[in-house]
């Protein structure tokens, strides 16, 4: 639902109340946040939606809510997506003005009066019912949700690279970057204090990591506009054929073969007259502007292989190009990044990866668990299972909030795992680096008196 841009005129009008909520979403609403959904399900979809509505979720609250019947809301999901203050909670006069009072009349009901912090256990676990449909015990700890790519910034940005000379060794947490990049890449970056970056959404508290404000960047269409350029190319169904021929994907395919091109030209001199602005679905950050078009100049008539791979690197220095806007817009407000963590889809084409590196000027540091995602996920199931009570870490002084706050603050902390290293120019983008061993684990789920935790 989020890539659904058709609340464009709701999320205007609740622009222009240039409502004190909105600081907090870097100054402007995005059409992507569920405000502007909501209203627009009320002004279009009155009687068959929004007056037979007995809930509306976020999709993490939602598997949450058909897991065990409980209808809390994760603090990840109303702070970052529906205007919630982790401090100060709803806003009614914020509703009020937009024209959803109806949901401070109920009490917020509807989109969530009980918030629970993420990993926090909901209710008895998982219900009988579920549990049948998924094939577990009935009764396994659920955790209180992150959304999809903050739990990849959190599987990802506290990973342990110490002894290896990285740039991020030795310095504090804030100076990372988690890159959660797929169909769209969000960019997260945590600090001690809260900094404002205009058109960043943020800073949220403890929405991510506990005890750390999160200031969110983005791109609306990342993967899913590599896809669009390459497959709408009058090339690729010959692409396809050959790539298929040698058993790859199509992204292997054309990352070997620009290998091949560079080797006829400077690899710094095929997209010299060929620019790509990414915006094709408007964007999200820095500039906040929904509006914005996407735009291909230096084509020609040209539509063979060759044409299509050099399209292909383009388009991902156009999106790296987008990183490192977001990177200097954070850094300008406050912020001070030296290493970008990446995960996602995305993280798994080198090509990404060293575009990244080159551009942003910054190391790029990869997990080898690949799905971070999942990463973090599993660190909010061991703190739901209850399984951290008793580790103790001096690090859990620094957090704020209730003791679920602490628990995930020790999981992550105790996560560690083998990373590997893309630097700037470097000709190799895979330098493997291995953590400790004694803080590798191997992730996996067991039971234990009904509940899932971590193997090591």
């Amino acid at each position: 639902m989020w890539l659904d841009h058709r609340a464009v005129s709701q999320v205007h009008r609740i622009n222009e109340t240039k409502h004190r909520v909105l600081q907090c979403v870097g100054g402007v609403m995005s059409v992507e946040m569920q405000a502007p959904k909501l209203l627009w399900l009320k002004e279009n979809l009155r009687e068959t939606c929004w007056d037979k509505a007995g809930h509306f979720f976020d999709l993490p609250d939602f598997l949450s809510w058909k897991a065990t019947g409980v209808t809390a809301r994760s603090l990840c999901s109303l702070v970052c997506k529906w205007t919630y203050s982790a401090e100060k909670g709803w806003d009614d006069s914020f509703w009020k003005m937009v024209g959803l009072e109806d949901f401070v009349a109920d009490n917020y009901s509807k989109i969530g009066n009980q918030m629970l912090p993420p990993g926090a256990s909901l209710g008895n676990g998982l219900t009988p019912e579920a549990a049948k449909d998924l094939g577990l015990p009935a009764g396994i700890a659920v955790a209180a949700s992150l959304i999809d790519a903050h739990a990849g910034g959190l599987g990802v940005i506290g990973a342990d690279v110490r002894g290896y000379g990285l740039a991020c060794e030795g310095q504090p947490v804030t100076s990372r970057l988690a890159v959660i990049c797929g169909t769209s890449s969000c960019h997260m970056g945590i600090s001690k204090d809260p900094i404002f970056v205009p058109g960043v959404w943020g800073p949220y508290f403890s929405a991510m990591v506990p005890g750390f404000w999160l200031n969110e960047g983005g791109q609306s269409v990342t993967g899913k506009l590599i896809d669009h350029m390459v497959q709408g190319h009058a090339a690729f169904p010959e692409l396809q054929a050959k790539a298929t021929a040698r058993c790859q994907s199509v992204y292997a395919y054309l990352n070997s073969h620009l290998d091949l091109i560079k080797k006829a030209r400077p690899v710094g001199f095929l997209t010299v007259d060929l620019h790509v602005w990414p915006d094709f679905h408007g964007n999200r950050s820095p500039l906040a502007d929904l509006t914005l078009k996407g735009m291909v100049t230096g084509l020609k008539l040209s539509q063979d292989l060759d044409d299509l791979a050099i399209l292909y690197l383009a388009t991902v220095q156009a999106i790296a190009f987008g990183t490192r806007l977001i990177v200097e817009a954070m850094e300008a407000a406050g912020h001070s990044l030296s290493t970008l963590f990446l995960c996602g889809g995305l993280s798994k084409n080198p090509l990404f990866v060293q575009t990244h590196a080159d551009i942003t000027g910054m190391p790029v540091v990869l997990s080898q668990e690949a799905e971070s995602v999942l990463v973090g996920a599993a660190v909010l199931g061991a703190c739901a299972s209850g399984d951290f009570t008793s580790v103790q870490n001096p690090l859990i002084r620094k957090t704020r909030g209730i003791r679920t706050s602490t628990l995930l603050w020790v999981c992550w902390f105790k996560l560690g795992w083998v990373t590997k290293l893309s630097g700037s120019s470097v000709e190799q983008p895979y330098l493997a680096i291995r953590c400790s061993d004694k803080m590798l684990w191997v992730l996996g789920l067991k039971e234990r008196e009904g509940k899932v935790s971590l193997m090591r």
